[in-house]
């Protein structure tokens, strides 16, 4: 970890002196509704020039924010696109959360999507479009917002509740999973699919998947397998399990706790949660052989391990697994291994600053142009048939692998992040729960 990697500032006081200046940042139409009437929602909006300005801004309005004493509900409001975080979104939520953080009135905050996703990610197809079109800074302007975000959220001092009833994906487990609970219900779709995509697993999934148990976190994030709800909460991914009839409840449950302390907040969640367990069939159930084959060091090692394995007993889930790695970009494959192994020994802020380089690489597309090949096939023209190259492992020397790792020439280039007033213990819950 490295020096600059975690800020301890022990007091209250001095934690809130740190950051004092945020509140005078925010644009005023953000303070319009704090003395509006608490069953009022108070939507945010942007100026016209700030719509012109920003990626993927949309007219409708993408960021519902609804005030309750003591707790403000965030919800993503972009259901026909399945509620995908546009520059705007990013922009808006990281605004909101910093006033938040210095507004002592506010104790909790609650997220949730519209419709059924929360939501499934980033944009892709603008940056795809953006990129495409050379404008390289615009495409890597996003990631650069949006990874920001994700460590506001994991250095939050304020409790966090995200409501994941729906498809969860991408950068939608970015600004759930470095929260404080993540509540998953029987609609629950949990992916990071970017190996798919000509990229990889980011918005510090380096971190939250290596802080699995075993071997894990390297299968989700190589594959892209789908978890439900029940998975989610077993994989430790989820800390808690609620029907997603009972969300309004608890929802309403919350608002009346007028509290964020941790502990009071957990029980109140407790209070609508269910222990359930995987359906039979789950990876949930196959860590042993998960662990057995993806704890290789390389790439190779674990298809011919999957082969081997595989070849012993007659179980579909290896062939499923093979496919799914065959069918990811052969460099997103590679990148992505050494990422989640590097993600373990790391804070989230080294493994956001390291993913950043990472993802501006597939976008800057010098060595391989996977990112723009997987968006085509996948988002734009959805042909499914991505052309990768290097097309194979072997061609994937460790030299083009060193490239996506590298630092930039120029300071300024990196990830710059906000200096936060602490960074927590992972989240996750390493010890599955079956």
């Amino acid at each position: 970890m490295s020096a600059r990697s975690v800020l301890f500032v022990r007091s209250w006081k001095a934690r809130a002196a740190l950051g004092a200046a945020v509140a005078t940042t925010i644009p005023k139409r953000l303070l319009l509704g704090k003395g509006a009437p608490l069953n009022m929602a108070s939507r945010v909006f942007s100026t016209a020039q700030d719509r012109a300005s920003t990626i993927g801004a949309a007219s409708e309005e993408q960021i519902l924010v609804e005030e309750r004493p003591h707790t403000r509900i965030v919800i993503l409001n972009r259901p026909q696109q399945l509620n995908a975080l546009s520059y705007w979104m990013v922009e808006y939520l990281e605004q909101c959360y910093k006033y938040w953080e210095e507004d002592k009135n506010v104790h909790l905050v609650i997220m949730k999507g519209s419709g059924r996703a929360f939501c499934a990610g980033g944009d892709v197809a603008e940056v795809f479009h953006l990129g495409s079109g050379g404008k390289f800074d615009e495409s890597t302007r996003f990631f650069h917002k949006e990874y920001n975000m994700n460590y506001i959220l994991g250095t939050y001092r304020k409790s966090h509740v995200a409501l994941l009833d729906g498809i969860v994906m991408g950068g939608g487990n970015g600004i759930s999973m470095h929260g404080n609970f993540r509540v998953a219900t029987e609609k629950t779709v949990f992916a990071m699919p970017e190996t798919a995509l000509g990229l990889h697993p980011d918005v510090g999934a380096s971190y939250f998947l290596s802080h699995l148990c075993g071997y894990l976190g390297e299968y989700l994030g190589l594959t892209g397998a789908r978890l439900d709800g029940a998975e989610l909460f077993a994989s430790g991914l989820a800390t808690h399990f609620v029907p997603s009839e009972r969300l309004a409840e608890l929802e309403k449950r919350l608002q009346n706790l007028n509290s964020g302390d941790l502990d009071i907040v957990n029980s109140a969640i407790n209070e609508f949660s269910e222990k359930i367990k995987p359906k039979e069939g789950s990876p949930l159930y196959r860590l042993a052989q998960i662990d057995k084959c993806f704890s290789k060091n390389s790439m190779e090692e674990i298809l011919n391990a999957l082969e081997f394995e595989g070849a012993k007993v007659d179980d579909n889930w290896y062939e499923a697994t093979l496919r799914a790695l065959r069918k990811a970009s052969p460099v997103s494959l590679k990148i992505t291994l050494r990422s989640i192994r590097e993600g373990r020994h790391q804070s989230l802020y080294d493994c956001l600053v390291r993913e950043y380089r990472m993802t501006a690489r597939c976008v800057f597309r010098k060595i391989s142009t996977d990112f723009y090949e997987g968006c085509r096939a996948i988002v734009v023209d959805k042909d499914r048939n991505p052309k990768w190259d290097p097309a194979t492992l072997e061609l994937v020397t460790p030299a083009v692998v060193d490239h996506y790792f590298l630092p930039f020439e120029t300071n300024t280039e990196e990830l710059q992040l906000p200096a936060r007033h602490f960074e927590q213990a992972a989240r996750i819950s390493p010890t599955p729960r079956l």
